[in-house]
């Protein structure tokens, strides 16, 4: 699976310890991240990671094309609700591009390791169902 990695930067290093903690899972699959954040956990874990833009630069947009066109099949996106910041990522638009294109997203570390969990048992196989890939 196509898996997307975002965090704002007051939960940078969260995502940092969750990848630690799942390192195992998510080195079977594929991912991706905004430019800072793809950075830190890429350094702390050695995963290979596709990295864009950081998400004031159009990060999360690049990511959004890639939801859009049918190729994330999962996104963690941790966000700080309690001190945004405007030049942090557009989480209502990720979020709108994920419930367009039924895209299963996690915007905190419980819905993460849920996702995570289902994930390595196989139960987000759903999508080969509905868009099968030849």
């Amino acid at each position: 699976m196509n898996i997307a990695i975002i965090a704002h930067d007051a939960k940078k290093e969260l995502m940092v310890q969750f990848c630690i903690a799942y390192c195992g899972i998510l080195s079977r699959h594929k991912l991706f991240a905004t430019g800072t954040t793809g950075k830190m956990v890429s350094e702390a874990t050695g995963l290979e990671i596709q990295r864009f833009l950081a998400g004031s630069q159009g990060g999360d947009q690049q990511i959004g094309a890639l939801i859009a066109c049918n190729e994330i099949d999962l996104l963690i996106l941790f966000r700080d609700p309690l001190n945004p910041k405007p030049n942090e990522p557009d989480e209502a638009g990720l979020q709108r591009l994920c419930d367009v294109h039924n895209i299963p997203v996690a915007t905190n570390i419980a819905t993460a390791e849920a996702l995570i969990h289902s994930l390595n048992r196989g139960d987000l196989d759903w999508r080969d169902i509905v868009n099968p890939k030849k």
